[in-house]
Protein backbone atom coordinates (compact mmCIF):
# COMPACT_ATOMS: atom_id res chain seq x y z
CA UNK A 1 0.00 0.00 0.00
CA UNK A 2 1.28 3.79 -0.53
CA UNK A 3 0.69 6.97 1.27
CA UNK A 4 -2.01 7.52 -0.93
CA UNK A 5 -5.64 6.22 -0.94
CA UNK A 6 -6.73 7.43 -4.09
CA UNK A 7 -4.16 5.66 -6.00
CA UNK A 8 -4.30 2.67 -4.12
CA UNK A 9 -8.31 2.46 -4.51
CA UNK A 10 -7.45 2.67 -8.04
CA UNK A 11 -5.03 -0.21 -8.37
CA UNK A 12 -7.62 -2.55 -6.02
CA UNK A 13 -10.53 -1.82 -8.62
CA UNK A 14 -8.52 -2.81 -11.66
CA UNK A 15 -6.85 -5.61 -9.49
CA UNK A 16 -10.79 -7.14 -9.24
CA UNK A 17 -11.57 -6.83 -12.56
CA UNK A 18 -8.24 -8.29 -13.91
CA UNK A 19 -9.00 -11.35 -11.48
CA UNK A 20 -12.40 -11.49 -13.02
CA UNK A 21 -11.55 -11.47 -16.88
CA UNK A 22 -11.92 -14.19 -18.82
CA UNK A 23 -10.46 -13.53 -21.66
CA UNK A 24 -6.85 -12.23 -22.75
CA UNK A 25 -5.04 -8.60 -20.91
CA UNK A 26 -4.76 -7.48 -24.36
CA UNK A 27 -8.54 -7.88 -25.00
CA UNK A 28 -9.10 -5.97 -21.94
CA UNK A 29 -7.24 -3.19 -22.45
CA UNK A 30 -8.77 -2.75 -26.13
CA UNK A 31 -12.32 -2.69 -24.73
CA UNK A 32 -11.33 0.22 -22.27
CA UNK A 33 -9.00 1.99 -24.82
CA UNK A 34 -13.04 1.76 -26.53
CA UNK A 35 -14.67 2.95 -23.09
CA UNK A 36 -11.93 5.87 -22.81
CA UNK A 37 -12.65 7.35 -26.72
CA UNK A 38 -16.50 7.00 -25.49
CA UNK A 39 -16.58 8.99 -22.77
CA UNK A 40 -13.84 11.35 -23.93
CA UNK A 41 -11.09 10.71 -21.15
CA UNK A 42 -8.47 12.62 -20.17
CA UNK A 43 -4.97 12.37 -21.33
CA UNK A 44 -3.78 10.80 -18.27
CA UNK A 45 -6.24 7.70 -18.79
CA UNK A 46 -4.80 6.74 -22.12
CA UNK A 47 -0.74 7.23 -20.50
CA UNK A 48 -2.30 4.41 -17.69
CA UNK A 49 -4.05 2.25 -19.80
CA UNK A 50 -1.28 2.35 -23.06
CA UNK A 51 1.87 1.79 -20.27
CA UNK A 52 -0.41 -1.30 -19.50
CA UNK A 53 -0.15 -1.84 -22.62
CA UNK A 54 2.84 -1.89 -23.27
CA UNK A 55 3.94 -5.34 -21.08
CA UNK A 56 1.49 -6.83 -23.58
CA UNK A 57 1.45 -7.65 -26.84
CA UNK A 58 -0.92 -4.63 -27.70
CA UNK A 59 0.66 -2.22 -30.42
CA UNK A 60 -0.62 1.00 -32.21
CA UNK A 61 -2.04 -1.48 -34.82
CA UNK A 62 -4.55 -2.33 -32.30
CA UNK A 63 -5.18 0.68 -30.66
CA UNK A 64 -5.53 2.18 -34.15
CA UNK A 65 -8.29 -1.01 -35.38
CA UNK A 66 -9.93 0.60 -31.81
CA UNK A 67 -10.42 3.99 -33.16
CA UNK A 68 -11.68 2.58 -36.28
CA UNK A 69 -13.75 0.44 -34.48
CA UNK A 70 -15.48 3.00 -32.73
CA UNK A 71 -15.74 5.86 -34.90
CA UNK A 72 -19.31 4.51 -36.30
CA UNK A 73 -20.67 4.75 -32.97
CA UNK A 74 -18.64 7.56 -30.98
CA UNK A 75 -18.16 9.68 -33.78
CA UNK A 76 -15.57 11.63 -35.62
CA UNK A 77 -15.23 14.46 -32.71
CA UNK A 78 -14.36 11.88 -30.16
CA UNK A 79 -11.92 10.15 -32.75
CA UNK A 80 -10.12 13.03 -33.10
CA UNK A 81 -10.23 14.00 -29.66
CA UNK A 82 -8.99 10.79 -28.86
CA UNK A 83 -6.12 10.90 -31.63
CA UNK A 84 -4.72 13.58 -29.93
CA UNK A 85 -5.01 12.65 -26.48
CA UNK A 86 -3.12 9.16 -27.48
CA UNK A 87 -0.52 10.96 -29.07
CA UNK A 88 0.13 13.51 -25.75
CA UNK A 89 0.04 10.31 -23.81
CA UNK A 90 2.86 8.61 -25.92
CA UNK A 91 4.90 12.13 -25.45
CA UNK A 92 4.36 12.05 -21.98
CA UNK A 93 5.53 7.90 -21.86
CA UNK A 94 8.36 8.87 -23.78
CA UNK A 95 9.72 11.78 -21.95
CA UNK A 96 9.21 9.96 -18.78
CA UNK A 97 11.25 6.92 -19.93
CA UNK A 98 14.15 9.22 -20.94
CA UNK A 99 13.44 10.86 -17.63
CA UNK A 100 14.00 7.76 -15.60
CA UNK A 101 17.14 6.20 -18.17
CA UNK A 102 18.44 9.71 -17.26
CA UNK A 103 18.10 9.31 -13.42
CA UNK A 104 19.29 5.68 -13.30
CA UNK A 105 22.49 6.41 -15.59
CA UNK A 106 22.85 9.58 -12.62
CA UNK A 107 22.74 6.18 -9.98
CA UNK A 108 25.06 4.01 -12.01
CA UNK A 109 27.74 6.59 -11.82
CA UNK A 110 27.80 6.77 -8.16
Amino acid sequence: MSDNPLVDTIIDINAASISKLDSSLEGLLMVRLAALVAVDAPTASYLITLEAGADTMLDLEDVRNVLIAVAPVVGTPKIVSAVGKIADALDIAIDLDELMSGVEGEDDES
